[in-house]
């Protein structure tokens, strides 16, 4: 009974999502107040249903209910409890009704917090998320069904979860990248919206900002995540691999981080209009791009669902539809979008339109190296080739280089104009301290100096004292320590977003050259007894062991970790064989540091004396990677709570009549939102 609860669910969501996509924007049409209020309601009603449908395939994960053919293929009675939860997002089917349970959540969001916004724009981008929705369910209920039954025979026990998923990153890391995914769709709504009222001004991109930098940092906290959970669960050591999915991850959020930029422009000064509109159409159709590369079944992935072309064939029409709709519609209104606000070719707006250009093309370069190989093999008739790490490495490090150069200049620089002698003269004392301490660092501490490698330091260490330096001139003014504090206590969280956002930028480029360039690793062979020494580090293999799991068998090594006979620690890797499936997993033990991780496998029994196959690494500054994306994360996050963006007062005026554009009148609920 349950999954047909569930399941009736999802048919009365399709439903409210369809009246949500068409009441009120007829409302709009015909400035029917009633109508356009109704959205709200529509909004509240299609999260609560497809909430209850989401909570139903739960139970049936719970209830180890295998009549649902779903949790059949996905779990088993000898599953934890907390791995059945996330189960109903291991695989296909569950894992998008989860997206359409974030993508109705945005929508119940936008309802809830955006009661302040003029009830035409609000019931605009409203309808549009509906529409969204309505394409979300139908794919679902048509295509992807997690309700479907085997009845009346059924399995008395599940396959199981693939073991790679029975982590705490399966828990974590889908729902923090849907939240990033589908959270584009709110500022491409507002975009839409806005293309279609005509309102392009700088209360459209006030409006639009705290949406797309919450999804920004959401999709950041994801990829960081993902990028930590690959390093640890896979036995490789690796934390990136430019594996098809993760570019289809990072693409929208490139384009994202261009697209907040240009939010503040667009806010602040009036510039960039058609720019940012444009940007907002690009991040969610890569979101929808990266659904349509993961559940077409054109990719082998780790990552990839190899599902049915009819599931691909669905979302690639529904793909043609939103973003070719999308760009007609900007190509009908872009003709009347005002956008005269002058600056010259030294200031932030500049810095800032080159830095966007920047990511754009990184974006593409990225795109490009994706999709490439599926174009050669259609066009070839089956011929396959790869494009790998060396391509990416070669294109994207430049772009970078270049990028953190006018993101170190551009907070410096002025609005509109700025005196380039004056900007060059401020960090000229910057750029002389942080080549001296880059150089410096790397002598002492580095076993060889390369080129790539003092750049990368250099670049972040000048990026951090800039950050210093500005935040330092904010306070220069004040006479004493108490004042300066005080002073630095009323910064708005806009400004420690963007602190903490350039910082983490920061921590992360210097992580990931440092660890990519003194990385060592060894693979041997060990026996119980052995040795093996990498470094000034010995690992003495102690035993190897039998432990039982809740669901497995593990055989579990024991090494003993020294440096110049001194005992440090252990570190006691498993390789996993898991009872449901036989399938073998193996599980790194890591002794993590601050500035370095020590990282043990266990590879294959390698025959008599108890020989195993071992792997370890030495991995210095690591942990930088992803301590710099938290804090770009924590920034993004923290410029939704600027005060500007509260809405402290939403005026209701009763029967109060204004002139539509088309001439009729509308009323009530008007476009009156203060801020403090």
């Amino acid at each position: 009974m349950i999954p047909e609860l569930g399941h009736f669910s999802l048919i009365l969501a399709l439903g409210l999502a369809t009246m949500l996509a068409v009441v009120p924007m007829l409302g709009v049409s015909r400035n029917n107040m009633q109508w356009m209020n109704l959205g709200g309601s529509l909004a509240t009603g299609l999260f609560v249903f497809v909430s209850l449908s989401f909570g139903c395939l739960m139970a049936a994960f719970v209830n180890d209910d295998f009549s649902v053919s779903y949790v059949a293929r996905n779990s088993n009675t000898q599953l934890p409890v907390f791995y059945k939860v996330s189960a109903v997002w291991g695989a296909h089917e569950g894992s998008f009704l989860l997206w359409i349970l974030v993508a109705t959540g945005w929508t119940f969001a936008v309802s809830f917090f955006s009661r302040g916004l003029p009830l035409d724009m609000r019931a605009r981008v409203l309808s549009v998320l509906g529409a969204l929705s309505v394409g979300f369910l139908l794919f679902i209920l048509f295509t992807s069904n997690p309700f479907d039954r085997s009845l009346p025979v059924f399995p008395s026990e599940g396959s199981d979860l693939n073991p790679l998923l029975q982590d705490i990153g399966l828990i974590v890391h889908p729902p923090l990248l849907f939240m990033g995914y589908v959270g584009f769709s709110v500022p491409f709504a507002f975009a839409i919206a806005a293309l279609l009222s005509g309102r392009l001004d700088a209360a459209w991109a006030k409006w639009s900002r705290p949406w797309a930098n919450t999804a920004w940092a959401f999709l950041a906290a994801g990829i960081t995540l993902g990028s930590w959970w690959a390093y640890y669960e896979l036995g490789w050591g690796g934390w990136w691999f430019w594996d098809a999915v993760e570019n289809a991850s990072f693409m929208p959020w490139l384009v994202g981080t261009a697209l907040i930029h240009s939010l503040a422009a667009s806010e602040k000064r009036g510039v960039f209009k058609t720019w940012t509109v444009l940007l907002a159409i690009f991040a969610f159709s890569l979101s929808l791009l990266g659904a349509f590369l993961v559940r077409s079944g054109v990719l082998t992935s780790v990552h990839a669902f190899a599902v049915d072309p009819a599931r691909g064939m669905f979302i690639l029409a529904f793909l043609v539809v939103v973003i070719g709709g999308s760009l007609a519609l900007f190509a009908v209104r872009v003709g009347s979008i005002s956008n005269r606000v002058g600056f010259s070719f030294v200031s932030r707006e500049s810095f800032m339109l080159v830095n966007n250009v920047l990511l754009l093309v990184a974006a593409a370069a990225v795109l490009l190296g994706t999709i490439y190989p599926l174009i050669y093999e259609a066009m070839t008739g089956g011929k396959k080739i790869s494009v790998g790490p060396p391509y990416f490495n070669t294109v994207f490090v430049p772009i970078v280089f270049v990028l953190l150069v006018f993101m170190v200049l551009g907070p410096h620089a002025r609005w509109k104009t700025t005196s380039f002698k004056s900007l060059i003269r401020s960090q000229v004392p910057l750029l002389a301290i942080s080549l001296v301490s880059s150089i410096g660092l790397l002598l002492v501490f580095a076993p060889t100096l390369d080129l790539l490698v003092l750049l990368s330091v250099f670049l972040s260490l000048w990026i951090i004292l800039a950050l210093l330096l500005d935040l330092y001139a904010k306070v220069s003014n004040k006479q004493t320590y108490a004042d300066r504090l005080k002073a630095i206590l009323r910064f708005s969280p806009s400004y420690w977003g963007m602190l903490l956002g350039h910082l983490g930028i920061a921590v992360a480029v210097a992580g990931v050259c440092l660890t990519s360039y003194y990385s060592d690793e060894i693979d041997v062979r060990v026996s119980p007894g052995e040795s093996v020494t990498l470094g000034e580090l010995e690992f003495l293999m102690v035993a190897v062991d039998k432990v039982k799991g809740p669901n497995y068998i593990a055989d579990r090594g024991d090494f003993e970790v020294r440096r110049n006979g001194k005992y440090l620690f252990n570190l006691n890797p498993e390789k996993r064989v898991y009872g449901a499936s036989g399938q073998p997993m193996t599980e790194a033990d890591i002794d993590p540091g601050l500035f370095r991780d020590i990282y043990v496998a266990l590879g294959e029994p390698l025959g008599v004396g108890g020989a195993w196959a071992v792997r370890v690494h030495h991995k210095p500054f690591v942990r930088w990677i992803w301590g710099g994306g938290l804090l770009l994360s924590i920034g993004g996050l923290l410029t939704v709570l600027d005060r500007r963006y509260r809405l402290v007062r939403a005026r209701r005026t009763a029967e109060v009549q204004t002139e539509s554009p088309g001439g009729t009148q509308t009323g009530n609920e008007t476009e009156s939102v203060r801020t403090s």
